[in-house]
């Protein structure tokens, strides 16, 4: 089975995998204006990610965990939040932090750096924003970038993980644009690039268009629609 990735709008992507599992990261359904209805409601999951607190990213993960009793992993003070709010305490399992690697519904997710500020709906501290690479049980490396300007350091993600795609964020605004991410790229050595993080919102700017005039040669721009899947 091929790896399946689902753009569902802004940076909520569904991820399913060659071992038949169905990962959500960063599910931000209800409310997102690009999300199409057919997604809003989840038919399975056994994992979901979240890069950060803000609610657009944050977005329907206790509803998704309390449907489906499926784990869910955040950085450290983010998944605390998450647990007093109805995800299910794990012993911190599910708990981790920069740099941090763990196994979960038969893939492994290490936690990356990203500059980005990072607090929940009710605007408590929700920690750092971070970024996941994602392992599948084949090998099949994603690396999602979650809300980030460019930086120096993710040479080092390329140089340590070699992810096998890149998912960016290109709005500009709030994230990095289409300039900031064609370096990323570069930094990164990746030959394949899907972005997010744009259109959602009129503020959100960048393009793929834009981000393909300025990428590093060779480099593949796949831009779905939203409810659109890739196949990797």
């Amino acid at each position: 089975m091929a790896t399946e990735l689902t753009w569902l709008g802004h940076s909520a992507f569904r991820i399913d995998t060659p071992g038949d599992k169905r990962i959500y990261v960063d599910p931000f359904l209800t409310g997102n204006p690009r999300c199409p209805e057919a997604e809003l409601e989840p038919e399975r999951c056994d994992l979901v990610l979240v890069t950060h607190g803000h609610g657009d990213h944050v977005g329907d993960t206790v509803a998704i965990h309390q449907r489906f009793e499926c784990p869910v992993v955040a950085q450290v003070e983010l998944r605390a939040w998450l647990t007093a709010h109805g995800v299910t305490d794990d012993g911190s399992a599910h708990s981790v932090n920069k740099g941090g690697t763990i196994s979960v519904a038969g893939v492994k997710v290490t936690v990356t750096h990203a500059n980005h500020s990072s607090s929940t709906p009710d605007g408590a501290y929700a920690g750092e924003s971070c970024g996941f690479v994602v392992e599948l049980e084949d090998g099949f490396t994603i690396y999602f970038a979650g809300d980030t300007n460019v930086f120096g350091d993710m040479s080092l993600i390329g140089r340590i993980y070699a992810p096998d795609v890149a998912v960016l964020p290109i709005g500009d605004h709030f994230t990095m644009g289409p300039r900031e991410a064609a370096v990323a790229l570069e930094l990164l050595g990746v030959i394949r690039c899907i972005p997010c993080h744009y259109g959602t919102f009129g503020l959100l700017t960048g393009t793929p268009n834009a981000l393909r005039e300025l990428a590093p040669p060779g480099v593949e721009i796949l831009s779905p629609e939203p409810g659109e899947t890739v196949v990797l």
